[in-house]
């Protein structure tokens, strides 16, 4: 598989996911995590995530200190999950604020794409890894019981795939 199908595999299994949580490192070395509404539209997906945060957040002022963060997407109900760290850092960038800002992000931030709490997060991706089964419950269930009766570890039980973007 190349890194452009496992790109375009890892943007297909996010899109549907509403929210991804956000890991970052707290000044005290504690990792926390919080989740977020990824805010990219189909022509912003390549190398980059977007979420909108306050400016006042414990993760505006996190990310100065230390941009290294993880976001963890999850679709149990599909057998499917996303793990994607890189480096964060605010940006100043009014069109794209435009361009992303959704009805439903104006309950965050009334003020609209021009609220001044309005931060945009912009995750450059260094590092991207899915987990995606297809099978069925039933065959997963059928894999395990073997496995469990053979002493063998279950294989192909799904795709994983990684990529690397640095």
């Amino acid at each position: 598989m190349t890194d452009q199908t496992i790109e375009n595999t890892l943007w297909t299994l996010i899109k549907d996911i509403k929210f991804g949580m956000l890991v970052h490192r707290r000044s005290d070395g504690q990792l926390h995590s919080a989740p977020l509404t990824t805010q990219n539209k189909a022509e912003d997906r390549g190398v980059a995530l977007y979420f909108f945060i306050s400016r006042k957040s414990e993760i505006a002022a996190c990310v100065v200190e230390d941009a290294q963060v993880n976001v963890a997407y999850a679709h149990p109900g599909n057998d499917c999950y996303v793990s994607v760290s890189g480096k964060a850092a605010i940006v100043e960038d009014q069109t794209k604020k435009d361009d992303l800002f959704t009805p439903f992000a104006k309950a965050w931030f009334p003020g609209g794409a021009t609220d001044p709490n309005m931060a945009l997060l912009k995750i450059d991706i260094g590092h991207a890894e899915y987990w995606d089964v297809k099978e069925s419950k039933m065959v997963q269930l059928a894999m395990m019981a073997k496995a469990a009766m053979t002493g063998k570890t279950p294989q192909n039980m799904g795709e994983h795939k990684e990529m690397n973007l640095t």
